[in-house]
């Protein structure tokens, strides 16, 4: 197997190892040498990008209720870093991004801070971000993205070292970026096979599929239909030896890990 030139991206950061969507993660994930990096966005109350995958806070977080329903700075008075089971017992050993940076706690990380730490990685980082639905802001999502994207001159590919692909399970959010960033690249997220996609044909102006690894364990011909219509092949979520080898023989362009580090040592990287 020839894990060159595959794509590793580190799922909500190096998950594994440090609490998901934190900065430590990231940065970890960068040190670890994953070529790119993966997250999801939600909007505050008050119209920020936070990356955070749950609808509500309980499971990431020592707060309650809806993400949607809090502002930013009420998210940045919550930890979302002790409920890791890899959380360090000593502020000696945290990153600490709290802003202040005074006590041991890992606030919410905003889309910004998340951009201008691949801006500061000092080499190429590809970022995915996903676009969460259903929200109750709608295609409000998508547009403060874009609006992020442009302000750091990012809606597009460029000569910079950071380059943004959007992805969602809704094909009609990806049609929306199409609309407002005609130029971003694209992932449709899928964990069932529709009907429609048998042939291994995506919709219009979307290049790229963004099957679950068990969706490809399930149907593992899928790959080869995708990349017969032309389209590359981003799998998620791969963090077994067994699921590596299937991916890697399935032709995946890019692998989306909770454990970037041990995907590169497994392709030899």
């Amino acid at each position: 197997m020839n894990g060159q030139g595959r794509l590793v991206f580190a799922h909500r950061g190096s998950s594994e190892a440090l609490p998901e969507h934190t900065l430590g993660a990231y940065l970890r994930a960068v040190d670890e040498g994953a070529d790119g990096l993966e997250c999801d966005v939600r909007l505050t109350r008050d119209g920020h990008l936070v990356c955070l995958h749950d609808r509500r806070l309980e499971r990431t977080s020592n707060g309650r209720g809806v993400v949607s329903a809090h502002t930013l700075a009420e998210l940045n008075r919550l930890d979302f870093g002790s409920w890791h089971p890899q959380w360090p017992d000593s502020a000696d050993d945290l990153i600490l991004d709290r802003p202040g940076g005074r006590e041991a706690h890992a606030s919410v990380l905003t889309l910004e801070r998340l951009l201008d730490a691949a801006l500061g990685a000092g080499r190429p980082i590809r970022l995915l971000i996903e676009t969460k639905h259903p929200t109750r802001f709608g295609h409000a999502v998508e547009e403060r993205l874009v609006a992020v994207l442009r302000r750091y001159g990012l809606e597009r590919p460029g000569p910079g070292p950071v380059q943004v692909t959007v992805m969602s399970f809704s094909p009609g959010a990806l049609r929306r970026l199409r609309q407002l960033a005609p130029e971003l690249p694209t992932v449709l997220l899928m964990e069932l096979l529709p009907p429609w996609l048998r042939d291994g044909r995506l919709p219009s102006g979307i290049g790229i599929a963004g099957p679950g690894v068990r969706l490809l364990r399930n149907h593992p011909r899928l790959a080869e239909r995708l990349h017969n219509q032309g389209n590359r092949l981003y799998v998620w979520t791969v963090n077994t030896a067994a699921d590596v080898d299937l991916v890697l023989a399935l032709g995946a362009d890019g692998i989306i890990s909770d454990r970037p580090r041990f995907v590169l040592d497994r392709l030899g990287r």
